[in-house]
């Protein structure tokens, strides 16, 4: 709710002001025309400037890449191409949201799937990967949108287990199946800390930081805080060790443009999925991102009973909980 009606009231408001320059153009000799055909150039010079500035980052503190991840001019220029692609479509999936993604979920579905969105955004990213998993007959899906945007990852890790056990109980399942991407790997992490693994089946992240970002020197608010590269609550979370019983894979990109060393996506006692050649946001519309994601659902789903381990822990905030998002 909190990122579409803010990119909604943003884009009425700067639609309304451009319409008001366009409207007395005529009266200063200027063509409309050109400024209604402006209007889409300037919001993909926008979208090419950020994918610019993310991408630059991203090469400054790359992680050191083995000979076989090199892809070479060609590769280089997909990568951007599908990068910035996919920026130039997320904020209308982001205002349409509710639409695009919505929770496909009802009682007998088995194991459920609950898909967890990145810092700033909402469900909308998922739109395409929804999508996919609709055409595939994978049902039982339903998304999580937390916010405010700009609140401690504590906040959103406890919207994450009331929407778990929201779905749990339409479902009737036992456990679900998290898919997240970016920022949501992290929450993810965080409610495990706090709630225990226990009505967890299996745990994907796509693009996650773990260990932080520097791109998130870039914006303000105490959960970006929280993902800067060794701050003191990021560094708590490290100290929780996964449940070994907990099937909980990551899979990342050698070429993330918003996670900054790349490496940061490698999580001890997580299993390694990483790709070639794939840009932060474009990890949520590549092929073999999908079929990966459609494997894991696939195979958590076969398990016939869950596991019996990962008791909850207490419901209350932890010490390591409350501990300040701000830099170390």
């Amino acid at each position: 709710m909190w990122t579409a009606a803010t990119l909604w009231f943003t884009t009425l408001a700067v639609g309304l002001g451009y319409a008001l320059v366009v409207a007395s153009s005529p009266r200063s000799g200027g063509s409309v025309a050109a400024w209604i055909l402006a209007a889409p150039l300037l919001y993909f010079a926008g979208i090419a400037t950020m994918t610019a500035i993310y991408f630059a980052l991203a090469w400054i503190f790359r992680s050191p890449r083995p000979p076989e991840t090199w892809i070479g001019l060609r590769g280089t220029l997909r990568l951007a191409w599908q990068e910035f692609r996919t920026l130039a479509g997320a904020a209308p999936r982001m205002m349409l949201y509710r639409r695009l993604v919505p929770d496909r979920i009802a009682a007998g579905n088995g194991i459920p799937v609950v898909l967890v969105h990145g810092v700033l955004c909402n469900a909308g990213v998922f739109a395409r990967l929804s999508r996919f998993l609709a055409a595939c007959g994978v049902d039982g899906v339903a998304s999580l949108s937390y916010g405010p945007p700009l609140a401690s990852i504590e906040v959103f890790a406890d919207q994450l287990a009331r929407k778990l056990d929201a779905v749990l109980a339409v479902t009737g399942a036992p456990q679900a199946m998290i898919v997240s991407h970016s920022m949501g790997g992290v929450v993810t992490r965080a409610y495990i800390r706090r709630y225990g693994s226990a009505k967890l089946a299996r745990v994907l992240t796509i693009g996650a930081p773990h260990h932080g970002s520097v791109h998130a020197w870039l914006f303000p608010g105490t959960s970006l805080a929280q993902l800067r590269p060794g701050n003191r609550w990021l560094a708590a979370l490290a100290r929780e060790r996964l449940d070994p019983a907990l099937r909980f894979v990551s899979l990342w990109s050698w070429h993330d443009s918003m996670i900054a060393p790349q490496l940061s996506s490698r999580l001890d006692g997580a299993i390694d999925l990483p790709v070639v050649g794939v840009g932060h946001n474009a990890l949520l519309a590549d092929p073999q991102v999908f079929a990966r994601t459609l494997a894991e659902i696939e195979a958590a789903r076969a398990v016939p009973a869950p596991r019996v381990a990962g008791a909850p822990a207490s419901r209350g905030p932890s010490a390591a909980g409350a501990t300040s998002g701000s830099p170390g």
